[in-house]
């Protein structure tokens, strides 16, 4: 009897120990086997290289970023972002451009001319995205806008420069030479020159430059210009913008109309813009950033992207102190009028 007793106890624990193994969800791990942790998500290594800090630049940046958060890419979960300025020096961009490719970083954001300029030198393999460059070609970054055949592309911000000189025609009637400020060795800023140089004597201008190598130079450039034209234009040019408040002095004291080559600069002081938002731009970017993250797209193979929209952009302010009466008709036409 006690023997018999011994073997249903037996039988009993084997059956309690199967149905304890079946609750904990399968078979017994086997003997020399560990069990994988979960696989964690990939995070995405982003650099963003900036040549300095202006509005423009800055939203493009917060609009990239904003996007791919929309997305599900934010900061510190899918995407650690490294985001360094070059504060307008290119000894410092190339640093940044070399530091990156040591990091191995999965994607790069090159904002500006020049920085982007330095990333593509220092790398033919990670992609790039480019955003506020106005001519990729001319820059070297890219064989053509349709195909650029390398490691770069993204969006260009190509001002309407022949629209945005005619805009003198309302706020100057008056007006034959028209002064533009720019710093000679920003590329971005040569090609403008030459297309406003272009298109001056269809709209019966002249046009006068002055040329600033750095911010400190801006407001000398801007007072060469004082007595010599009836319009000053300021394009997308990074050191005159970095600068700007400079060339609003001027303008302001001289009475001069002060035509700009974004809506972030108009909001800062300057009189008038057509032009394109940077804040959109930067989605637009980001947009692609996602194609290529998310279904593998080739820099090499996807066009170069130009906003379609422009906008005008007016300061009635800035109007009342550069002594400038807006017409009904521009404001009637404009997008967003600052007081």
């Amino acid at each position: 009897m006690k023997r018999l007793s011994r073997t249903v106890v037996i039988v009993a624990l084997a059956t309690a120990l199967m149905f304890s193994l079946a609750a904990c969800g399968g078979q017994p791990s086997q003997p020399g086997t560990a069990q994988k942790p979960p696989e964690q998500p990939k995070v995405v290594k982003l650099g963003i290289i900036q040549i300095v800090e202006h509005p423009s630049l800055d939203q493009a940046r917060k609009g990239f970023l904003d996007l791919l958060a929309e997305k599900g890419y934010k900061d510190g979960e899918k995407l650690a972002v490294d985001y360094q300025n070059a504060q307008g020096d290119m000894s410092t961009a190339d640093t940044i451009a070399k530091k990156f490719v040591a990091d191995k970083k999965d994607l790069v954001l090159a904002i500006a001319t020049p920085t982007a300029q330095a990333m593509a030198n220092a790398t033919k393999d990670i992609p790039i995205l480019i955003t506020a460059v106005t001519d990729p070609v001319a820059a070297g970054l890219v064989e053509s806008l349709e195909k650029p055949n390398t490691n770069v592309t993204g969006t260009t911000d190509m001002n309407p420069v022949k629209e945005q000189l005619a805009l003198f025609r309302e706020l100057a009637p008056a007006a034959k030479k028209i002064g533009i400020i720019y710093n000679s060795s920003e590329v971005n800023s040569r090609v403008q020159v030459d297309l406003a140089k272009k298109a001056a004597p269809d709209l019966g201008y002249t046009i006068e430059e002055a040329v600033a190598t750095n911010s400190a130079e801006v407001l000398q450039a801007a007072r060469t210009l004082a007595g010599k034209v009836q319009g000053i234009y300021v394009p997308t040019d990074n050191t005159v913008v970095s600068a700007l408040e400079s060339v609003i002095k001027v303008a302001e004291e001289k009475k001069i109309p002060l035509v700009v080559g974004e809506g972030d600069s108009v909001k800062r002081g300057g009189l008038a813009t057509v032009g394109i938002d940077y804040y959109k731009l930067g989605r637009q970017t980001g947009e692609m950033a996602l194609r290529i993250l998310e279904q593998g797209a080739k820099p090499q193979e996807m066009p170069v992207e130009a906003q379609k929209e422009y906008e005008i952009v007016l300061n009635k302010k800035a109007a009342a102190n550069m002594g400038v009466t807006l017409p009904e008709s521009l404001l009637a036409k404009a997008a967003k009028v600052y007081e």
